[in-house]
């Protein structure tokens, strides 16, 4: 049997951080800064069609922390590099501007600039295009926003009869706010968007 005083040591022992970590996958996603005739752009890709995931959104490179990545400033580097044909000497002044818990990932967002003078190079089989906005657009507009609602709905093994209300529990409907800018002929929505948002909201004055 576990005593007070070793639960209280050990209690006081631990570094708290987020629980279940282990279960959570960590991404890295940069937000690539370009200048464009002296202005401050984002520079976005277009995802390919034949993605299995969200073919032709806008996004910002990034991708799944794999064993060879350090940290998640490596993994986004790493990402940044495959996708829009960089190498790692060319991305500058990184930063990084925090962590969104969001569906089962942690996703590690960090800003950084690469050159405006060379040439990219985008991956065809990720990457179908890419485009730059300035960043002021950002700063000056206002995205629209609009909900979507999710209803817990149980598998047909779920034991309905070890809570209260069985078949007739009360599932709470939840929300998530999806924020979208369009710019140009381009719709930039959902997690982007609200990447955007961070940014935007640190160096806004």
């Amino acid at each position: 049997m576990l005593r007070a005083e070793e639960l209280i040591k050990r209690v006081d022992q631990h570094s708290p951080s987020l629980l279940g970590k282990e279960h959570y996958r960590e991404y890295g996603i940069l937000i690539p800064l370009i200048m464009v005739k002296g202005e401050i752009h984002l520079l976005f890709e277009v995802r390919a069609m034949n993605m299995r995931s969200q073919p032709g959104d806008v996004c910002f490179p990034g991708g799944r922390m794999e064993d060879g990545d350090i940290n998640p400033e490596a993994c986004a580097v790493r990402e940044t590099c495959e996708e829009i044909g960089l190498t790692p000497s060319q991305i500058h002044n990184i930063h990084k501007l925090g962590h969104v818990i969001s569906e089962g990932r942690i996703i590690h967002l960090f800003t950084g600039f690469i050159p405006s003078e060379d040439p990219l190079n985008p991956d065809p089989g990720e990457v179908d295009h890419v485009f730059t906005a300035p960043l002021d657009y950002f700063m000056t507009t206002t995205p629209e926003r609009y909900q979507v609602g999710f209803r817990a709905i149980p598998e047909k093994d779920f034991p309905l009869d070890l809570i209260q209300g069985g078949e007739n529990y009360n599932w709470q409907k939840r929300y998530i706010e999806e924020l979208f800018f369009k710019y140009e002929d381009k719709v930039i929505w959902g997690l982007t968007a609200y990447l955007i948002t961070r940014l935007i909201n640190i160096v806004k004055p």
